[in-house]
Formats: structure tokens, C-alpha cells, sequence
């Protein structure tokens, strides 16, 4: 929606950033995973961020809205910013991935590809959250 987001937005809570595009199978899967954890932990300030690689504002919009997704998105199609800042955590090809930031701002858990179950990123959120 043109909002601009950074990572200042987040500092001091745990974030979850998913690089996705509407073409790719397992981010179609996924999607509501990641909607129903972001329901489950928005509460507690949990965010989560989706980095959309390739699509135009249209069809990143027409994808979240069949998905039923309501956490935001940023296209990084045009600059590569997000996943530049990332680099030495994310291999440029591999949609899906998804981190979890820490609040301390670190990496604390990286899934590569499809989410393998939606309890497994659920822990890892739980995890992050109860760290201090």
C-alpha cells in the first residue's frame, strides 16, 4: 500500500520475515500458516514481514487477498534491499524462506523452503519470544 517499513518498526521484538512470491507452490501453501501464527502471536508483539521477490503491487495484492493474509508486505523486486540485507542468511533463490529475528535483532532460526509443519515455526516463535 505504499506504507514504507524499517527495521527500527521492530527493534526490541521478535519478527518473522518470509520471502515469498505468488508463483511459487509452497508460498501458497504456507500463506496461511503464517497468517494463523500471526494471529496467534500479534498480541504479543509479534510481527511478521513478507518480502515479495518478484511480483507486481497488483498481483502481490490479488495473492493476499485469496490468501486471506493481513500481515504487511514489502516488493523487493525493483532494489533487493531486504534480501541484500540478508545476503549471508538467505541464498537469492530459495523462496520460500523464512527467518526469525530475535529482539535482539538476530537470527535466530532459518527455514529454508516450505514451512515442514506449522508447529515447528510456532516453536521457534514461542522460543524467541521467551528469550531475554
Amino acid at each position: 500500500d505504499g506504507t514504507q517499513v524499517s527495521s527500527k518498526d521492530y527493534a526490541g521484538d521478535v519478527l518473522v520475515v518470509n520471502f515469498w512470491y505468488a508463483g511459487c507452490p509452497p508460498c501458497r501453501v504456507e500463506a496461511p500458516d503464517l497468517e494463523a501464527l500471526y494471529q496467534k502471536y500479534k498480541a504479543e508483539g509479534v510481527g511478521i514481514l513478507g518480502v515479495n521477490l518478484y511480483d507486481t503491487a497488483s498481483t502481490a495484492e490479488s495473492f493476499e487477498k485469496d490468501k486471506g493474509v493481513t500481515y504487511p508486505s514489502v516488493l523487493d523486486r525493483d532494489t533487493g534491499s531486504v534480501l541484500l540485507a540478508f545476503s549471508k542468511t538467505v541464498p537469492p533463490k530459495a523462496t520460500p524462506t523464512t527467518l526469525v529475528i530475535d529482539k535482539k535483532g538476530r537470527v535466530s532460526a532459518r527455514i529454508l523452503g516450505a514451512l515442514p509443519d506449522r508447529s515447528i515455526l510456532d516453536s521457534l516463535i514461542s522460543d524467541a519470544v521467551a528469550e531475554n
